[in-house]
């Protein structure tokens, strides 16, 4: 523009003979160039070219300050590229940015130190318990007569039971019925108090258990003479660890001091052993009996293709319990065995034999139970031809419904024959 401007104030005659330039930052107007014509002596000529300068100057000023129009150029060359990293620090960063931060050192009572700290050895359960898985196969509660037990849930800490049994002649003392009334009371931290009350004998029993892993037994008869013999007063602790239990017991029973413990260790987590000693003053006598027990995983029909079974028993696996006992009160060894056929306790199906080492008497029993739907069918049948079955159902479906019970006896041995039935309602 100023270019324009400042050929357009150049006169274009060659006859001029006075040429004047302009500064870029002066203005001209009209005033201007009338003094500029009278003090110069401009011609007419110029004095026209002059206002259509102006003219046109005026009409392109507002287009060029409404739309600029910038232009700028840099003739300096770009900057150099930073220099490539090197082999050794590459690898290095690499190698960091993979490898993560090392954990932190893990804290004495953190999951990880626990589990580590565990044993594999089990705790092998009280040493009276060790048994109880055959004695619930081999010895059935089969009973003549009619039975009764009403079970009464009155709060969640106290509960019920009304025991009646009716035409029975397995009763001692030539009873042929009997009534007991049962209660349990257990609190928030653990602790249990139960009672029993039975008219026909004119005896109380309590038992008191919870207060530092110990238990108080007291039964107490009505009348003198022999019905006080029966008194008893015991009290028991049961302590234990990781893997092992025991059991400490002093009481009176019988006239005398009684004094007794039992031990039972995990060898493996399989094995365990144990025995059991007791002391009666009434009879100078020392009782006393040992127990092995070994448990293993077995295969059931859903299992039998797997060659891979694993070395303990759980809930999906069948499993095979030896157990063996020796008596030496009464020199009698006996060997158990239970089998799990079908889990979880479906099926299952025992076996022991007993013998005397000193008489060379022995006996043979097998039992075995089968759980359906909503009953259980219980058999057992010993080497003298004497047949226990047992039968519960139960008549619905719901949660504490009343369950049926039959049982039967023969012993064709001793022509001995029992029949029973019984109901169990629960409240």
């Amino acid at each position: 523009t100023k270019t324009f401007i400042h050929k357009m104030w150049t006169p274009s005659s060659s006859k001029s003979t006075t040429r004047h330039s302009m500064s870029p930052s002066s203005s001209p107007s009209l005033s201007g160039l009338s003094s500029l014509s009278s003090s110069s002596g401009w011609t007419a000529n110029t004095t026209s070219t002059a206002r259509r300068t102006l003219m046109y100057g005026s009409m392109l000023l507002p287009h060029l300050l409404i739309n600029p129009v910038f232009k700028t150029s840099c003739d300096a060359s770009p900057p150099p590229l930073p220099p490539p990293p090197a082999e050794g620090s590459e690898k290095s960063s690499s190698s960091s940015s993979s490898s993560s931060p090392p954990p932190p050192p893990p804290s004495a009572d953190s999951i990880e130190t626990a589990a580590v700290n565990a044993s594999s050895v089990p705790n092998p359960g009280p040493y009276e318990q060790a048994s109880m898985e055959m004695k619930r196969l081999l010895a059935l509660d089969a009973h003549d007569g009619f039975r009764v037990d009403i079970n009464k849930q009155l709060s969640p800490y106290m509960l019920v039971v009304h025991s009646f049994w009716l035409g029975t002649g397995m009763l001692p003392e030539g009873r042929n019925k009997s009534y007991s009334f049962v209660t349990q009371v257990a609190d928030e931290s653990g602790g249990l108090m139960m009672a029993r009350v039975d008219p026909e004998r004119g005896s109380v029993e309590g038992r008191r258990g919870g207060l530092a892993m110990g238990k108080l037994q007291v039964s107490v008869s009505a009348g003198g003479g022999e019905a006080s013999s029966n008194d008893s007063l015991m009290g028991e602790v049961d302590v234990g660890a990781g893997t092992w239990t025991a059991n400490l017991k002093y009481g009176s029973m019988g006239g005398g001091i009684v004094m007794g413990c039992n031990y039972f260790q995990s060898i493996t987590p399989n094995l365990s052993m144990g025995g059991e000693g007791l002391y009666l003053a009434a009879n100078q006598s020392l009782l006393s009996n040992y127990a092995v027990k070994y448990t293993m995983a077995a295969k059931t029909g859903d299992d039998l293709a797997d060659a891979n079974l694993p070395s303990l028993p759980n809930e999906t696996t069948g499993s095979s319990t030896f157990f063996a006992n020796y008596n030496s009160a009464q020199n009698v060894f006996s060997l158990a065995y239970r089998r799990l056929v079908t889990p979880p306790s479906r099926v299952q199906m025992g076996a022991e034999l007993q013998c005397s080492p000193v008489t060379l008497e022995s006996q043979v029993t097998l039992g075995a139970e089968f759980k359906l739907e909503r009953s259980k069918v219980s058999v057992c049948v010993d080497g003298g031809g004497k047949i226990q079955t047992v039968v519960e159902a139960k008549l619905a479906k719901q949660q504490g419904s009343p369950t049926m019970n039959f049982s039967g006896e023969l012993d064709h041995w001793n022509n001995v024959m029992r029949f029973g039935y019984g109901i169990n309602i629960e409240g």
